[in-house]
């Protein structure tokens, strides 16, 4: 399904696989993963306030966050690096 491609890390993509939605922890049901060219970033995630994490604020965004495991360790610790060389976060998104 080239219509569910889009760039992303190889271990995100290698969590998303062919998945097109996910289990929302907080409803308990199941919701529409992220998809980057009809919906808009900040519209369902939030940085933590140092800027390492990606918190899910809408079911989608808290699916998206768990089932593509946005916040892995190396991740984190990668947004870190980036934040002390001042090339994190990134501007905006859309």
């Amino acid at each position: 399904m080239s219509e569910n491609l889009a760039w992303s890390c190889q271990g995100c993509n290698a969590h998303k696989y062919s998945k097109t939605e996910g289990w929302d922890a907080a409803t308990g049901r199941k919701a529409p993963l992220f998809h980057p060219r009809n919906h808009r970033w900040r519209e369902h995630f939030v940085w933590s306030d140092d800027t390492t994490i990606v918190i899910g604020t809408t079911p989608t965004g808290r699916a998206t966050v768990e089932e593509l495991k946005l916040n892995r360790e190396p991740v984190v610790n990668l947004r870190r690096v980036l934040v002390n060389a001042k090339l994190h976060p990134p501007p905006e998104m859309p």
